[in-house]
């Protein structure tokens, strides 16, 4: 069976359709509050995140930016409060079971959060609303 089209016609039909699944999966190109996004969309970056762990960075500010946390791991002294500040247009949290950390909403450019840790340990915690963002602090004594 032959194809009418030309391979140059076949590929962009080709792209066009992984980048119709790729919004699919992650909620559509703005992530509208249509419900959460599955969990195997981000499977290939939560992968990938779990074995190449970030090398922990000496601040006590995270950005939040294209739905992720910089930098992802921080060293701080304890005593230290941290100030996480959303840089996206889609809402975020910070939300910590280990250190009972939760942000409100984090709305809009702009928002922030701030938690002091007073305890040395590490702290994992991630997005409310994104669950496969995520980030560690890590408190010094």
């Amino acid at each position: 069976m032959s194809f009418p089209l030309s391979s140059r016609a076949l590929a962009a039909a080709a792209i066009g359709a992984l980048a119709a699944a790729g919004l699919t999966a992650c909620g559509g190109a703005t992530h509208a509050a249509s419900g959460p996004a599955p969990a195997a969309a981000h499977t290939e970056m939560t992968a990938a995140a779990a074995t190449a762990p970030a090398a922990a960075v000496a601040s006590s500010a995270v950005a939040i930016d294209n739905f992720s946390f910089t930098p992802a791991a921080i060293t701080v002294k304890a005593g230290t409060t941290v100030t996480w500040t959303n840089n996206d247009e889609e809402p975020h949290s910070v939300v910590s079971s280990q250190e009972p950390m939760r942000s409100p909403t984090l709305a809009g450019r702009a928002s922030t959060f701030s938690h002091t840790f007073t305890k040395p340990g590490t702290y994992a915690y991630n997005c409310g609303i994104h669950p496969f963002m995520h980030g560690t602090v890590e408190v010094t004594a």
